[in-house]
């Protein structure tokens, strides 16, 4: 199967489409580091994500990019996931990891940890843009996710 990438964007705070609330699932920083690196390969391997295959030296210039933002997913108590998100020039804000433990896929955690992704990605000071990209190798419930969340696209490869 050929990969489709299609992006997407939010260009105002207020175009984020909330999901309902989840008991339990809660957001929360964290440093670069190793729990990091392994959640992306757990999570990016059913995927096939670049994430997932990344050098030693890779991993190493990722974590050490100091504008990153690192947040993991909890849900009761345990880690259900992974988001990262990079601020960009000209108040553009990229997230560029979202996704859930492969043990809590199905679960109904997705829209409400996406909700918290990007309402948190939105406070960062001068955002004007918050996007991302997607794939056909993602989850086959990311991109209707996305565009429930009130993401547009505005790109997707022929």
């Amino acid at each position: 199967m050929e990969e489709i990438v299609t992006e997407l964007e939010m260009t105002a705070a207020d175009q984020l489409n909330p999901a309902p609330p989840v008991d339990g699932v809660a957001l929360r920083a964290v440093d670069p580091g190793p729990e990091i690196q392994d959640l992306h390969v757990r999570i990016g391997t059913p995927h096939r994500w670049p994430s997932a295959t990344r050098s030693g030296e890779d991993w190493e210039r990722w974590l050490a990019e100091p504008g990153r933002r690192y947040r993991l997913v909890d849900y009761r108590g345990d880690v259900a996931g992974a988001a990262d998100f990079e601020p960009q020039a000209g108040g553009d804000v990229e997230i560029t990891t979202f996704g859930l433990l492969p043990e809590f896929v199905g679960k109904g955690l997705g829209g409400y940890a996406l909700t918290l992704v990007v309402a948190d990605a939105w406070t960062l000071p001068g955002t004007r843009r918050v996007w991302l990209h997607t794939s056909t190798l993602d989850h086959p419930n990311a991109l209707p996710n996305y565009l429930r969340r009130g993401f547009r696209s505005f790109s997707r490869p022929a």
